[in-house]
C-alpha cells in the first residue's frame, strides 16, 4: 500500500526538525471515528504549516500521531 500523502508530508516536516504544535481533534481524546483531522506544525524558521486529512486517511494519520511521538 503506497504511503498517505498526509502521512509523507508529515515525515518530511518532522525529518526537518518542525513540531507537531495543534491536532484537531485531540489525538488522545477519543477513539471515536473521525472524518477530518487538522494538523498544525511550526518549523524551526518560524514557518507554519498546516495538514488536513479525511475519512479514512484521517483515522491513519491520527494513528500515526499516536503511534510516532
Amino acid at each position: 500500500m503506497p504511503e498517505l500523502d498526509s502521512i509523507s508530508e508529515l515525515k518530511k516536516l518532522l525529518d526537518a526538525n518542525c513540531k507537531i504544535e495543534k491536532v484537531e481533534p485531540p489525538v488522545y481524546a477519543s477513539d471515536a471515528e473521525v472524518n477530518i483531522v487538522k494538523v498544525s506544525i511550526v518549523c524551526p524558521d518560524g514557518k507554519s504549516h498546516t495538514i488536513k486529512a479525511y475519512k479514512e486517511e484521517a483515522s491513519t494519520l491520527r494513528e500515526f500521531i499516536r503511534t510516532h511521538k
